[in-house]
Formats: structure tokens, C-alpha cells, sequence
């Protein structure tokens, strides 16, 4: 079960990551979600054709500005190596997320609908307080874009974040390409798209940044399993401790509070460790986020089996969420 909600999460990242440009640019890929549940969930619609003028040339240039194949594969092994050397999946999985979480499924317009567009290269979005630290991904990701320049930002974040995943023991994700970059500062999202750390009612906060984006209560629980990697870092979030006996050595930048054992692992530990908490070792998971998804989770599975008794039916979505479970 939690084997399935960490990959399906990471799956569902990259489907959310994608613009609707790079969706219908790219050759399809197979994917773990059907087409219509992945638009039903991320919010992705197909435009009709009565667009306007504008419209219709920004999406004519997304296509034509969809980043060459042979430069993405050779970038893709570049970062294999970068993570090789540098232990920095953690991070570059946080910054594709950061650069895609700011996406508005009730805003046509683009790049107002945020999402993944390379904005947060820009210093006016690394300094929202969410983004503490990630100037750090981005001088790591910088050589392999000067060295691959047709490659757009919001596409190498996502393939970085992508490759993370899988270096470190995720599944492979199908990827899309053809993400357009904003052009300057002026086009960053506000700040305040991203969840805090430490919200008062963690629940409604959950709830209403990732409703926004299109998710439900299940998925926002799979998306909390991304936590199986990497740290803390008080100096960043507000939250932890600033080494622990499993991060004072690193690997990597050595510190920081892990909510894993095996922090550069990409499993079902994060889901595990809510049912073995133990005083004994230097683990901890935040209690009230450990509340909300457990309440989360809870209220979501009470609804299917409602829907379930009433429908007596097995639809593709309601086998999905079977399997979610």
C-alpha cells in the first residue's frame, strides 16, 4: 500500500509539473494515471478552440520552443552524475516541486497560472521564505544548462527532479517536454503559493494550497511521501534540529533533521515511520502534520467506502484509489 502511494506521488508530481503546453507538445507517454484522471486531479483541461488570438500564438510558440531530445538525454546523464558526486537528490526534487507548486487551475491565463516555468531562477522568488535554501539546487543545476542552453529551465528542473527520484530508488517517471520559461522577474508568482512549515490548522492550510493545484485529500497525502528523502533544516523551515546522529556526518552538507532513517532513499519509510515512533532513537516526525495526515487520510477513505456501498461499482478512478489504500 504505501509502496504504491510513494511512487504514485511521484508519479502525480511530474504529471502536475507539466504545463498544458508541454502536454500537448510531447509525444504521449505511458503514465500510472489514465489522461482523465491526471486532468481531473491536476487541473489540466484541453483548451477549446475557440481561444483567442493570443491565446493561440502563445501556445503555437510553446510548441516550437519544446527543448531538443538529444540535449535532454545528454543532460539527463550529466545530473546522474552531479548526484552521483554531489548526494543532492533531496534538493533538486525540492526544486522542480517548488518551481511546479505554484501552479493556479482557476487562472487561464499564462504565466499568471504559475506552475513549471523556470521562475525560480529568478532572486525575487529564491528569496520567498519557502524557497530557503534553494539558491544551493540552483549553482548546481547552472553548469548543465549553460552546457545544454536549448533545454528550458522549467524542463530541466522537472527532468532533474525526475532523475532524482529514480537515482535514489523511485520509480521512472514518464516525462513530458516543451515547458516555456518566463522571461523576467516581473513574471514570478507572489509569494505564499507554496505550503508553510508550521501553520496553525495544518489541515486547512493543506487543503487550500493544494485544492488550488487540483489535488484531493488522498493525493495530498501520497505527495507527503517525497518526504522519505532528505532534511529538515532549522535555519530554512523553522523545524528540526540542527544535526541529528544520522546527518552530522552527511552524506552531502552534513546537518539537518531527516524524517528517515535512510534519508537519500526513495521508498515508504515516511509512511512506515508513523507507526514506529520511537523514543529510543532520534527520528521524529512533526506531530501536527503526523495529525493532519492521519485525519486526511481517515476522512478519505470513509468517503470512498460510502461512495462504494451506494454504487455497488468498481469505475477505473474508484479501482485507482482500491489500490491507493
Amino acid at each position: 500500500m504505501a509502496e504504491r502511494l510513494a511512487a504514485s506521488a511521484a508519479t502525480l508530481r511530474a504529471s502536475a509539473a507539466a504545463t498544458p503546453f508541454a502536454r500537448r507538445a510531447a509525444p504521449a507517454n505511458r503514465a500510472f494515471f489514465s489522461p482523465s484522471l491526471a486532468r481531473a486531479r491536476v487541473g489540466l483541461r484541453a483548451a477549446p478552440s475557440s481561444l483567442p488570438q493570443k491565446a493561440r500564438a502563445v501556445r503555437c510558440a510553446a510548441v516550437a520552443m519544446a527543448s531538443d531530445a538529444a540535449q535532454v538525454k545528454a543532460a539527463r546523464e550529466d545530473i546522474r552524475e552531479l548526484l552521483r558526486t554531489t548526494h543532492s537528490h533531496p534538493i533538486l526534487v525540492r526544486l522542480g516541486w517548488h518551481d511546479a507548486g505554484t501552479y493556479d487551475k482557476n487562472i487561464e491565463e499564462w504565466p499568471q497560472r504559475g506552475g513549471a516555468n523556470g521562475s525560480l531562477r529568478f532572486d525575487v522568488e529564491l528569496k520567498h521564505g519557502a524557497n530557503a535554501g534553494l539558491i544551493n539546487a540552483l549553482k548546481l543545476i547552472q553548469p548543465i544548462k549553460d552546457k545544454y542552453p536549448s533545454i528550458t529551465y522549467a524542463d530541466l528542473f522537472q527532468l532533474a527532479s525526475a532523475t532524482a527520484i529514480e537515482e535514489a530508488g523511485g520509480p521512472k517517471i514518464p516525462m513530458k517536454y516543451g515547458r516555456v520559461d518566463v522571461t523576467g522577474p516581473e513574471q514570478c508568482p507572489p509569494e505564499g503559493k507554496l505550503p508553510d512549515a508550521g501553520p496553525s490548522s495544518p489541515a486547512d492550510h493543506l487543503r487550500e494550497v493544494f485544492y488550488r493545484m487540483g489535488l484531493n485529500d488522498k493525493e495530498i497525502v501520497a505527495l507527503s511521501g517525497a518526504h522519505t528523502l532528505g532534511r529538515s533544516r532549522p535555519e530554512r523551515s523553522g523545524w528540526g534540529k540542527p544535526e541529528t546522529k544520522y546527518t552530522k556526518n552527511g552524506p552531502g552538507a552534513p546537518g539537518g533533521q531527516s524524517w528517515t532513517v535512510e534519508w537519500l532513499r526513495f521508498d515508504n519509510s515516511y509512511f512506515k515511520q508513523y507507526f514506529r515512533i520511537s523514543k529510543r532513537n532520534e527520528i521524529r516526525i512533526f506531530w501536527s502534520y503526523l495529525q493532519m495526515l492521519l485525519y486526511l487520510r481517515t476522512q478519505s477513505s470513509r468517503s470512498m467506502r460510502r461512495n462504494m456501498q451506494r454504487t455497488k461499482t468498481h469505475s477505473s478512478e474508484t479501482t485507482l484509489r482500491l489500490m491507493l489504500n
